[in-house]
């Protein structure tokens, strides 16, 4: 994990005064993930222990990121936490599962070494700002990059080191991939408690520094099922994902590894598509189905079959979570072209928005061959935006000032 073995001093390097007393505070980024091998069902509720194991590529902060800070203070009275602007209740579950994780770390730390930093910090009560740079709750795995954030954060405030997937996996299931970057997969593991259901980096973002990924934002809005209740209910009715997690994908998992790193783009790129298509059969097969995908990704999926056949080989692939927004993998040569593909087929509006975020994309001309292909049935707006990125790190503790979501005070800045 980056930045894993940073000292205490550095966790309490960014502190002040709130009404003459001090307060320690750290900001700290943690990533988003995209599984190429799917995570869909628990055989733990309380826990978050999967029903088997999963495989993610951690994407690069610089395009898609969640921040959150952190402050302690023994002149709060409570504590509190914002996400995205709006006071949320810090008693969810979740929330406190991974303060009570932290916390319980950070009191073996002070019993075994007598530190007295931890000692006064524990009797503090913390207030925790988050924010993400990008739709939430629309299938980009926000809760994977929330999550780890917070526990991340939370480590560095309370000095705590060492394994902090297993707590990551208690507030957000696919949080535990995020806590690592590059290529990443969650052991779904055997025993009872959960200690052995943890994240594992397969490989670091520069192992495959050719790996590029386009994020085609269909929608922003809210799911109308959310992965919590979905996944419950597949589990509950559907005969398909028990035969996937027995069957499936333990072979899934050897290949996917494999494929990566050989650096065999056909190979992921073909167990990444079957992945997600069978991710959303059992979405289908559950009782009643579940709709994640729509129009749009449909024609996605479309395109970016016409295209490789065009070819005649795999040169991109699609990944749908939760939600109809399409991430697609290829190697940089092939970017160009094909966003000129997608813009083809899916027109930008002009609604003020930016068509293109993230990495610089350069000019491509459509050969007849290819123009073929993507003339029919645009779809004006279908497409609101794209995200260009890549593979990057874990979560790391930020040295940007700018970035401090707290006031002096331990209030989020927008309400100061």
């Amino acid at each position: 994990m980056s930045n894993e073995n940073e000292t205490l001093s550095v966790a309490f390097s960014v502190s002040g005064n709130f009404r003459g007393q001090e307060m320690k505070k750290v900001t700290c980024t943690a990533p988003v993930n995209i599984a190429v091998i799917k995570y869909w069902g628990k055989q733990n509720e309380e826990l978050i222990l999967p029903i088997n194991s999963s495989l993610s590529v951690t994407l690069h902060q610089d395009q898609l990121k969640t921040t959150t800070s952190a402050a302690a203070s023994r002149e709060f009275t409570e504590d509190r936490i914002w996400l995205n602007g709006k006071e949320e209740n810090i008693s969810h579950p979740r929330l406190q599962s991974c303060l009570r994780e932290i916390r319980r770390l950070a009191r073996k730390r002070r019993n075994e070494e007598g530190d007295e930093n931890v000692s006064r910090i524990l009797n503090d009560k913390v207030h925790i700002c988050s924010v993400n740079n990008f739709p939430t709750a629309a299938g980009l795995a926000s809760s994977a990059a929330g999550y780890a954030c917070l526990v991340y954060t939370l480590a560095k405030l309370y000095g705590v080191e060492g394994e902090l997937s297993e707590i990551a996996r208690q507030g957000s299931g696919s949080a535990c991939r995020s806590m690592y970057g590059g290529f990443v997969q969650w052991v779904m593991g055997e025993r009872d408690d959960g200690k052995d259901s943890l994240a594992k980096q397969v490989e670091p973002e520069s192992h495959w520094p050719e790996l590029r990924v386009l994020i085609l934002v269909a929608t922003a809005e809210k799911k109308h099922v959310g992965s919590t209740a979905g996944m419950q209910t597949s589990v509950e009715t559907s005969p398909l994902l028990k035969l996937r997690a027995d069957l499936v994908v333990p072979e899934r998992m050897e290949a996917m590894i494999e494929s990566i790193r050989k650096k065999d783009f056909k190979a992921f790129g073909e167990l990444t598509m079957k992945d997600s298509n069978q991710f959303h059969a059992t979405c289908l097969d559950t009782y009643p189905p579940i709709f994640y995908l729509n129009s749009v990704s449909q024609r996605v999926i479309s395109v970016v079959h016409q295209y490789n056949t065009y070819y005649g080989q795999t040169k991109v692939a699609y990944s749908f979570d939760a939600g109809p927004n399409a991430v697609i993998f290829m190697l940089e040569p092939t970017v160009n072209e094909f966003v000129e593909v997608v813009k083809h087929c899916f027109p930008p509006e002009s609604n003020g928005d930016t068509y293109l975020k993230g990495l610089p994309v350069g000019s491509a001309v459509l050969s007849e061959g290819l123009q073929s292909i993507v003339a029919s049935d645009p779809n004006p707006g279908g497409v609101r935006y794209i995200i260009y990125t890549k593979p990057g790190p874990g979560p790391t503790l930020s040295q940007d000032l700018t970035l401090d979501l707290l006031d002096a005070d331990g209030l989020p800045l927008q309400c100061a």
